[in-house]
């Protein structure tokens, strides 16, 4: 299961498509049929989590000549299959910080919030059985 925070112009879109995405956490082993929660980046205005959805296409952007030190980046299709019905986002994660009490939520907070970037992310079953509640 995997997460994304990312820019999203349009949160009630059928088809979601994000380019060249920073992966984390194992998100660069993302693939076409991998189910993928959504979340519109607060960064750019976004509310938080959004949609679920299903990966149509992931495609590896293949990494620059000559730059020692690079974040796997990759492209993905996703077709949307239910929107969220609560609200959760930055404020909502942010009194989970104690990084290792278990919790889903400290999960989610530590990898999209402790660093602001957008993201692909890996997700634990725990995180995607919590957020499957939202919807």
């Amino acid at each position: 299961m995997f997460a994304i925070k990312a820019e999203v112009s349009n949160p009630r879109a059928r088809t979601f498509e994000f380019r060249a995405q920073k992966t984390m956490y194992g998100g660069k082993h993302i693939a076409t049929g991998d189910t993928i929660f959504i979340f519109a980046s607060e960064n750019e205005g976004g509310p938080g989590l959004i949609a679920r959805g299903v990966v149509t296409s992931a495609t590896a952007i293949a990494k620059k000549r000559g730059l020692a030190r690079q974040t796997p980046r990759v492209s993905i299709t996703v077709r949307r299959t239910a929107l969220a019905k609560r609200r959760l986002g930055r404020s909502e994660l942010k009194p989970f910080s104690d990084w290792d009490d278990g919790q889903p939520e400290t999960e989610l907070n530590f990898k999209f919030y402790r660093q602001a970037t957008n993201k692909i992310a890996g997700i634990s079953a725990e995180v995607a059985a919590m957020l499957r509640s939202y919807f």
